[in-house]
């Protein structure tokens, strides 16, 4: 069996780790022991080390003494940083873009430039910002806080702030994009549009992709949409791939968008191949481009792997040899629900780590899923934080929405420790 690397340890990395480890044998390099993805490791008979992923001799030497052949990077920085190139460079087999491919992501800029391009009629009016004359021009354009700030660079889906939402005031909206120029050299400011934020993923060898079911990402961190922007705590699919507000129309502009996308980025050399993901709006007059994410979204990943009907071991050997298609990339007809759990001070201050309880067999006896993010193991179903990030994933799948749901919600019930905080309306649809 061959022999595959994963670098990455969130829950995203958790169900990737699920899906490689049924056709490879599963090799790791973690900071710290992600439960879920030691548990697949060991299963697939693998092998794991605590270390930093991010160490490229590290990295290099474990490739090499382990005889590894086969390298998937998802997780943003990581791409920024070259390990898919590094993997290259060692002859191993990839699932991911290279630093350059990866640039549509860790540059807002550069992606914005792309679109502008390939379709113009998708961008939303922007501003990119490089000095403070120009800032104070940009700002004063607009009569209060309708305008949105993004980082120029990576900020884990957490650092795009919306004027109204996550500030208030053109001062605030003005002060946020200073620091963010400072830090990053550049920003941008965009007028704030009113539509449905949807998500298009797209599996690519590089030449084809196959799109994903379309998924619904629940970005902010309190019931009814409220507080603050987070990495997703929660998401869901439905049975026929699309969402309630969107149609077939809708998705098919998005992926020519994709498609073209990948085509630009790949016209001197393969650069980008794995998975890309496009954020959207749906407006009243026609659909507008948010953002490009280099890697799947991450709670997005666990509904689209566990949606699939091929194995995704298949289609990363379909990638490999520029073979992906329709026909051998399927998905099953159902609908997925996944939602996570938080410690009470996610994304509202930095808090200590905490311990807590997870009942995971209990878990998995109600018919539900559970895949580790930011948790390292203590003893028994003791648990500890690491860092501030989200948790734990609940997943589910059912022939209804409410059967999914329902699912989640009564595994989490009595099996995870009351000091820690989820969202109780995953499923809700909202308007904004």
């Amino acid at each position: 069996m061959e022999k595959c690397l994963l670098l990455g340890n969130g829950g995203r990395e958790a169900v990737l780790a699920e899906q490689i480890a049924k056709g490879f044998e599963l090799y790791s390099i973690m900071p710290y022991v992600n439960p879920s993805v030691k548990k697949e490791v060991e299963k697939s008979k693998g092998k794991y080390i605590i270390g930093n992923p991010f160490d490229k001799k590290l990295v290099k030497d474990f490739i090499q003494k382990e005889n590894i052949e086969a390298c998937v990077v998802s997780q943003d920085n990581l791409l920024q940083e070259g390990l898919i190139d590094l993997a290259k460079e060692l002859g191993l087999k990839t699932f991911g873009p290279t630093s350059k491919g990866a640039k549509i992501e860790w540059s807002k800029s550069y992606a914005l430039d792309i679109v502008n391009k390939l379709a113009p009629e998708m961008i939303i009016k922007n501003y990119e910002i490089s000095n403070m004359e120009q800032l104070k021009k940009a700002t004063e354009k607009y009569k209060n806080d309708n305008f949105v700030v993004k980082p120029e660079g990576l900020t884990g889906g957490k650092g795009v702030k919306v004027g109204g939402i996550h500030f208030k005031g053109k001062q605030e909206g003005f002060e946020y994009a200073k620091k963010c120029l400072n830090e990053d050299g550049k920003v941008i400011i965009q007028d704030k549009v009113e539509g449905r934020e949807f998500t298009v993923m797209a599996l690519t060898d590089g030449k084809n992709i196959v799109v994903t079911p379309t998924t619904f990402d629940y970005p902010y961190r309190f019931d009814e949409d409220k507080g603050p922007g987070t990495g997703g705590m929660g998401c869901l699919s439905f049975k026929n791939g699309l969402l309630p507000f969107l149609e077939q129309e809708d998705i098919d502009k998005c992926s020519k968008l994709i498609k073209d996308t990948i085509e630009y980025v790949n016209k001197d050399n393969l650069e980008f191949s794995g998975v890309i993901y496009g954020g959207f709006f749906k407006c009243k007059e026609s659909i507008k481009f948010i953002e490009f994410n280099a890697r799947f979204g991450d709670p997005e990943a666990i509904n689209v792997l566990n949606s699939l009907e091929t194995p995704f071991s298949e289609i990363m050997k379909k990638i490999w040899k520029q073979q992906l298609s329709k026909d051998n990339c399927k998905f099953k007809k159902n609908y997925t629900f996944t939602v996570y759990a938080v410690s009470p001070d996610y994304a509202i201050k930095n808090s200590e780590p905490c311990k807590f309880m997870v009942n995971t067999e209990n878990i998995e006896k109600k018919g539900a899923k559970i895949y580790f993010a930011s948790t390292k193991p203590i003893e028994n179903n003791i648990y500890s934080s690491v860092g501030t990030s989200r948790l734990f994933a609940i997943h589910t799948s059912g022939n209804t929405l409410e059967e999914a749901k329902n699912k989640a919600y009564n595994a989490i019930e009595n099996n995870i420790d009351t000091k820690l905080d989820y969202r109780k309306d995953i499923g809700t649809i909202y308007e904004h």
